[in-house]
């Protein structure tokens, strides 16, 4: 069994995990009463052991259940309107016990399974046009669910791994296009008719944080503080005044990698980086040894929302994107978040065990 260990795949993403429970201490130190760090680890432990039956069961059994989990997700999300628990303007979790679970991250999965399962069967040179509107459907639906929250973010991770699935399985480059092209013509609409005010002045603030320096603007304009402050070496590990002192708000959860800025400076910014980039390398190699379609789209769509994820909260931390609700995989405090997380480095190194069955 341990021959059969992709050993990067799993001592990557777990050195990550470390950092991020560094880094929530630090976070959350000054809060005596805080149990941020105990819950993480909790989570931890769960999302080793979660990952590690799923690796002993096979990515197979997944695959093959995927429709039966996509369901459920989406009876997940359709749930968190009648008994939902509701922070800071949205309503995205559900309680269990003290444990919240957030439906949106579960669907994502499932969702990347629903589809590694339809392509997997489908040959790209047949009914191209009719595979990728089931597909799009498929994304379609959770989507709605989610934007309805509202959780713009989540829901926008969706299309760019529906893409890169759909490109890696053969679908032509005009056909991928064409969604594109309809989504800038219908841009007057999504912003007058389905974007809510809050959204709109987060896209404004992302152009201008200056426009509201104390109220929609805040946010952004603490975080560059946070990273340019940290220089090259950075403050030193729990040393950082926008962390200590509060300035920057979230920033044990969305704006964890702004703490890694301002306390690890450059060279620990890169360093985190650097992890998910050779990970991510890794995880793209590894699907070279299967021979298995399913297993090739559902390691693609996996990787994408890993990749988009660091993509999008790096970005929104120093500037260059707007501001999501979208945590750093593996490193920001979450219990649904990393448990999906683990759940889906499972699938990859099953995939990786089960190569030679193909």
């Amino acid at each position: 069994m341990f021959r059969n260990i992709y050993w990067s795949l799993f001592l990557i993403p777990l050195s990550l995990s470390v950092i991020g429970i560094a880094f929530i201490h630090s976070a959350t130190a000054m809060n005596l009463e805080s149990t941020f760090v105990f819950k993480q680890l909790m989570f931890l432990a769960i999302g080793i052991a979660v990952m590690t039956v799923v690796f002993l069961r096979g990515y197979k059994f997944f695959i093959d259940t995927a429709y039966l989990f996509y369901i459920a997700s989406l009876l997940l999300l359709i749930s968190v309107w009648f008994v939902g628990v509701e922070k800071l303007g949205a309503q995205r979790w559900l309680e269990i016990g003290s444990f919240q679970l957030q439906p949106s991250e579960i669907c994502k999965l499932a969702t990347i399974l629903a589809l590694a399962k339809f392509l997997g069967h489908r040959k790209p040179k047949q009914n191209q046009l009719v595979t990728m509107a089931v597909a799009f459907t498929l994304v379609l639906i959770p989507i709605v669910l989610i934007v309805i929250q509202p959780d713009l973010g989540t829901a926008i991770i969706f299309i760019p791994v529906l893409f890169c699935m759909l490109f890696i399985w053969g679908s032509k480059l005009r056909y991928l296009l064409m969604p594109v092209v309809m989504a800038v013509i219908s841009t007057p609409i999504i912003w007058f008719f389905l974007l809510r005010e809050y959204q709109k002045r987060r896209l404004l603030v992302f152009v201008d944080p200056n426009i509201d320096p104390l109220g929609s603007g805040y946010t952004a304009i603490q975080s560059k503080i946070a990273v340019g402050s940290g220089q090259l070496f950075g403050k030193g590990w729990m040393e950082g005044t926008q962390n200590t002192l509060k300035f920057l708000p979230e920033h044990h959860t969305d704006f964890i990698f702004s703490i890694i800025g301002e306390e690890w400076g450059f060279i620990g910014s890169i360093v985190v980086v650097g992890l998910f980039i050779i990970f991510l390398w890794r995880a793209i190699d590894m699907l070279h040894v299967t021979t298995d379609f399913s297993a090739k789209f559902l390691g693609v769509g996996i990787i994408s929302v890993i990749f988009f994820q660091v993509l999008i909260n790096v970005g929104m931390t120093v500037g260059l994107m707007p501001i999501t609700g979208l945590p750093l995989p593996f490193v920001s405090y979450g219990g649904t978040s990393l448990l999906v997380s683990y759940f889906s480095i499972g699938l990859l190194l099953s995939v990786y065990k089960q190569r030679s069955i193909f």
